[in-house]
């Protein structure tokens, strides 16, 4: 390729560091020699991975984050040149990363080893998808070119391996597309819900303006008698609402820099760059010049409506409090806007609502109740081989089994909603396709015999695992209801042979088919999945997720399950301690985090609209008393002057709630990604946002109402 400035290539690597404290599993990361190049930056101590290192005898160098430099090695500025315990295997630490850098493709990355690639290996195969390629393009070459280069260079490989691929083509991504796709729509949801709180905020602010600006009316109306120009008046009025949108500008600083830790705490850990949120030089220049702009903006209604009063009505005794026909249009508009953007607000609230209980009740395929779950890892020489490794797991369970109150326990290569995948392509017998990457594809798990039944997994035909199913008996596999109705639609796949891992792999008999259970994510259709025996694996698992099913709560014996599996053998690290309802949560914390964020915006916007339906009734009110007044002296009842006034709040409400109906009919379209088992035209959310953006408009309306049933004809006719 000729498109690109350097290439880089990287796998996940997860070793166990030992020394000088507890062994601790690490996450990493294994990287050819360009891969900090091609981020543009290099260690801040010691020096980058050299070509000659970059092979398999001579890969055991490493560099450090200056995070795990910090916490592990106390900072010691000597570190370089000095060997480290990986996996019971020494390292040379060469490097250690500035600071500042931030690894964005795998954030929680603490140290960086060569690749090494070694192509005799199994896994070393063109179908396997386990490498992540990462490059920087040349000045001038676009994505698009790249992919084009890449295109041809792919149909080379395909003529030349034609049975490895189906078809030629390469996938060319932008980084920062990579890194937001998952959270841009939680944060574009956002960015529009601030939007629309802050054009309610500046409509209520303008209404505000407006009527205090009419009840300035007398004094314009001095100040143009004496000389003053509309011009001048203009710029008073546009001043003072500068001046009070910056002084709400600087409230709102203050506020977001207390909220910010909030915000991070109910942050999914997948946002982008969490970490770098907060207030900034940047943050501050874009506050005040939306402040600026805003007060400008919306102080342009108040300011010309204002700068010219009718000098007689206004001068005249009680001409002030008649008010302008025009003012209270544009007060009547502006609450109007006001309640029509609550109605956008609310119902998106309200579908992300439903859509986050629809999704946390769905059936996840097993019974997370009373189920704790943590990982553990086998590192170093003693177990270099399966059988020590097989060992291992079955003492441990015995150790677990043993603890009072266990009521199950089992091992598995990836716990449901874990975040990890092991994912093959699956063969079956007579149905052989041409090309691999054809076959459906399928999550691999590798179980003890009890793990159906300590996740409580049903067994829907055939028979699950048994104490015969070892390593010297006949290969066995269970498979769940997806992959039996992809891969042998309605006929029955009992007594069916499957391979999956390669045409080296060998053929086992399907012996039963269970339930599916939600691997990937609550609210995603998931691959085809299979089980097979722990003891029946072509190797053993080096890492496994222990599931245990308690009487009580499960939280409260983890640390007794810990002591067991260390009494085995305390030099292997224990982490992601987690009950399976947590794991649960967590998998909807995107949705929670928008919800959380819509919910408080729309409670704002609530309050700012019954805020605004109150001042412009309090306003009418005041403008009418004279005519209020009249209107009781001559007999009106007060269930009259009451249903008058609760009239004219309830129909700028009904306005706003038809206008902002309609607009959140086209809006909530934008958050259909977001949306899960409703649509975003769900009548149910849209019904119940009309009724309750109604009764608090009515509540809205009263206190004006009551306070124009008490008005006294005397005092309000007293002026005269």
């Amino acid at each position: 390729s000729t498109s690109f400035e350097a290439l880089a290539v990287n796998s996940q690597w997860q070793p166990t560091l030992q020394g000088g404290g507890d062994p601790e599993r690490l996450n990493g990361q294994r990287v050819t020699k360009d891969f900090f190049s091609v981020f543009g930056v290099r260690p801040f101590l010691g020096r980058d991975f050299t070509a000659e290192e970059n092979v398999r005898a001579q890969r055991f160098v490493v560099i450090l984050s200056y995070g795990l430099w910090q916490r592990r090695f106390g900072g010691d500025p000597s570190i370089v040149g000095k060997p480290v315990v990986l996996n019971e295997t020494q390292y040379l630490v060469v490097g250690v990363m500035p600071r500042s850098y931030e690894n964005l493709i795998s954030p929680t990355a603490e140290l960086w080893a060569p690749l090494g690639y070694d192509l005799s290996l199994s896994y070393a195969c063109r179908t396997c998808h386990h490498l992540g390629e990462y490059g920087r393009l040349k000045p001038g070459v676009s994505p698009e070119a790249a992919r084009k280069e890449l295109d041809v260079i792919s149909g080379r490989l395909v003529a030349q391996y034609p049975t490895e691929y189906a078809a030629p083509g390469m996938l060319v991504t932008p980084l920062q597309e990579l890194l937001t796709q998952n959270a841009k729509p939680a944060l574009l949801a956002v960015l529009g819900a601030v939007g629309l709180v802050l054009l309610i905020a500046c409509a209520n602010v303008s209404s505000l303006l407006l009527g205090r600006a009419m009840q300035r009316e007398g004094e314009f109306a001095i100040r143009g008698a004496l000389g003053a120009k509309r011009g001048r008046v203009v710029r008073q009025l546009l001043t003072e609402s500068v001046m009070l949108s910056l002084v709400g500008g600087a409230a709102g600083i203050a506020l977001a820099w207390a909220g910010i830790r909030g915000l991070k705490a109910i942050a999914p850990p997948n946002l982008p760059r969490l970490g770098a949120i907060g207030i900034d030089a940047g943050v501050l220049g874009f506050t005040a010049g939306v402040s600026i702009l805003t007060g400008l903006l919306f102080g342009l209604i108040p300011a010309f409506a204002t700068a010219r009063p009718d000098l007689f009505a206004a001068l005249r005794p009680g001409g002030r409090h008649t008010g302008q026909r025009s003012k209270r249009t544009a007060r009547a508009i502006l609450v109007g806007a006001e309640v029509a953007l609550a109605v956008m607000l609310l119902t998106g609230a309200g579908l992300l609502m439903r859509s986050l209980e629809r999704m946390l009740s769905v059936d996840p395929g097993f019974d997370p109740k009373n189920l704790i779950t943590m990982a553990v890892s086998t590192t170093g020489a003693r177990y270099s081989d399966n059988e020590s490794t097989w060992a291992f797991w079955d003492r441990t369970l015995e150790a677990v089994r043993a603890v009072p109150g266990v009521e199950m326990a089992a091992w598995t290569s990836q716990i449901p909603l874990g975040g990890n995948f092991d994912r093959y392509g699956v063969q079956i017998q007579g149905k052989l396709l041409a090309h691999p990457e054809e076959a459906p594809s399928a999550d691999r798990f590798s179980v003890t015999p009890d793990y159906l039944q300590t996740m409580r997994i049903p067994l829907k035909r055939g028979r699950g695992f048994t104490a015969a199913d070892v390593r010297n008996n006949p290969l066995v596999v269970l498979i769940d209801e997806n992959l039996a109705r992809i891969g042998w639609g309605g006929a029955d796949p009992i007594g069916a042979k499957v391979q999956f891992g390669g045409p080296d792999q060998p053929w086992r008999t399907v012996v039963g088919i269970v339930r599916t259970v939600q691997h990937t994510a609550l609210d995603q259709d998931q691959a085809g999945q299979l089980y097979i025996p722990e003891s029946q694996g072509q190797f053993a698992d080096g890492g496994m997720d222990l599931a245990v099913r308690t009487r009580g709560d499960p939280a409260a014996l983890a640390a007794q399950v810990r002591a067991a599996i260390k009494s085995v053998d305390p030099t292997q690290p224990i982490l992601g301690v987690a009950t399976m309802e947590q794991v649960l949560s967590s998998t909807a914390q995107q949705r929670r985090f928008t919800f959380v964020l819509f919910q408080i915006f729309a409670v704002v916007a609530l309050l700012l609209a019954a805020a605004g339906i109150y001042g412009v009734l309090a306003g009418s009110v005041t403008e009418r008393t004279r005519e209020i007044g009249i209107r009781s002296a001559l007999g009106a009842p007060r269930s009259g002057l009451l249903g008058m006034v609760v009239r004219q709040g309830l129909t700028l409400a009904s306005i706003g709630l038809l206008v902002g109906t309609a607009g959140a009919l086209g809006l909530t379209q934008f958050l259909r990604k977001m949306l899960f088992g409703i649509g975003a035209r769900d009548p149910v959310t849209f019904a119940g946002v009309v009724v309750v953006l109604g009764a608090v408009a009515f509540a809205a309306c009263l206190a004006p109402a009551l306070r124009a049933t008490r008005v006294s004809p005397l005092e309000a006719l007293r002026g005269e």
